[in-house]
């Protein structure tokens, strides 16, 4: 489903019968803006969406909650954050401003990942239609009028992963088992789907953990680079210390792509082409280092 007849849909539905329907807008607040975007596809369109994370230009791991957020919180009837500790400081929010009424979602939970877990979830289509579904089980819940509305939305978010899935099923049938490597584990659960071979994983876990690589795990990180053992490297833009800079180097040296991801999604877009971008920036580069 291409992203101009997904929106020309989502447009009929906001022109629907069912939108006529009177209600009080449910109020959701989304840890992380990639939540808060599959929020707002599942949601009715008068619903107020607030993603805490949402700065391109920000590391997630470095962010502190401000009263601005304790204070969005409070007043949320659905809440959706990512778990696994990747956003802890809203679980530090949410015990001190208790609600019998309010409903959370912990995609974590959903999908079974705990705490040492690769926490970033979300590059895993599997993982974004779980936390849908869930979303739409808790507007159902806490608007029960619009239930039809919601499982249409639903239905609609589900089907537009289809094209990604597909997307990421012929890239795994050229390059499954092909040789990559990344500063961090941020596009960990894309590459499996893919079917790729992570390198350097002891590395990334330093690295996500903020701990120092050890020297042996940086040698051996060059010399993937140096001695062409990958075909692409992966980095995170968010977060370039002087060590992924220097493989960073490394790797144009050696004439290895570098193809950057991002832990929030992009402003100006949504989940679904935030991961076809990515896909497409990691196929142009296996093309090109194979050729």
């Amino acid at each position: 489903m291409t992203k101009i007849y997904w929106l020309a849909a989502l447009g009929l539905l906001v022109a629907s019968p069912l939108r006529a329907q009177t209600a009080v807008p449910v109020t959701i607040v989304a840890a992380e803006n990639f939540y808060g975007d599959i929020a707002a596809q599942v949601a009715a369109p008068d619903a107020r969406i607030t993603s805490v994370l949402s700065n391109p230009d920000q590391d997630p791991h470095m962010f502190e909650a401000s009263p601005s957020v304790a204070r969005a919180l409070s007043g949320a009837g659905i809440v959706i954050y990512n778990g696994a500790d990747y956003d802890p400081w809203m679980e530090k929010l949410l015990a001190a401003a208790a609600s019998a009424h309010r409903r959370v979602i912990v995609v974590a939970d959903l999908v079974h990942k705990k705490a040492g877990d690769n926490p970033h979830l979300w590059y895993d289509t599997a993982n974004a239609a779980a936390a849908a579904r869930a979303l739409s089980g808790a507007l159902v819940a806490a608007d029960p009028a619009r239930k039809a509305l919601y499982e249409q939305r639903l239905h609609m978010f589900l089907a537009s992963l289809q094209p990604i899935e597909a997307k990421v099923a012929a890239l795994r049938a050229s390059y499954h088992g092909t040789s990559v490597t990344a500063t961090e584990p941020v596009f960990g659960y894309m590459a499996a789907a893919l079917g790729l071979t992570m390198r350097n994983e002891r590395f990334q876990i330093a690295v996500m953990n903020d701990t120092e690589p050890t020297p042996s795990d940086m040698v051996a990180f060059e010399g993937d680079l140096r001695h062409h053992r990958v075909r692409v490297l992966l980095y995170n833009s968010q977060a370039t210390d002087s060590s992924a800079q220097r493989l960073m180097r490394i790797a144009e040296q050696s004439n290895v792509p570098v193809v950057g991801v991002t832990e929030t999604e992009p402003p100006g877009t949504t989940y679904q082409g935030w991961m076809t971008g990515q896909l497409d920036a990691l196929a142009a580069a296996l093309a090109k280092s194979g050729a």
